[in-house]
């Protein structure tokens, strides 16, 4: 059997993003901060601990029809350092990124602190700085751990 005889293969989109080289485990993460959770109608495709040449293992998402917004690939860089964004139009990649891990994300989580600034009657947006393991509030210094992100998002 020839390597191409053991590949994994999932169909080709028409258009829409392919979320490569995650982390293996990471999928459902991806999901989860994408706000996709099968209810809205979006077909996706998720390819889990795939053989991988750079990971030895790796998580795959194909989601048709969308494109991510900044704000999404930001969060998704905090959980997915490594991974590559594609956009498909027409079964062809016009635009392949990798993720770049910003220094800070605005206004895409939410603060755990209840009595943080951003949580109280007043007009300021949420910004994290970006730590190795997580973020941490510039306001008020609690620690979003990267397990806990998914809980905290405010991705519209």
């Amino acid at each position: 059997m020839s390597n191409t005889d053991r590949e994994l293969r999932v169909s080709k989109i028409r258009n829409g993003t392919v979320i490569d080289h995650l982390a293996a485990g990471q999928a459902l993460n991806v999901l989860a901060i994408l706000g996709i959770d099968g209810s809205g109608g979006e077909s996706v495709s998720v390819g889990m601990n795939v053989p991988s040449d750079k990971l030895a293992k790796k998580d795959i998402v194909k989601v048709e029809d969308r494109e991510l917004s900044e704000s999404e690939v930001d969060v998704l860089s905090v959980i997915a350092p490594e991974a590559t964004i594609n956009i498909i139009r027409e079964y062809d990649v016009v635009e392949k990124t990798r993720i770049d891990r910003p220094d800070a994300v605005a206004g895409v989580l939410s603060c755990p602190n209840r009595n943080c600034i951003t949580n109280v009657d007043e007009p300021v947006a949420t910004r994290f700085v970006v730590l190795s393991d997580g973020l941490r509030c510039d306001y008020c210094g609690e620690i979003v751990r990267e397990a806990e992100v998914a809980n905290h998002l405010n991705v519209t």
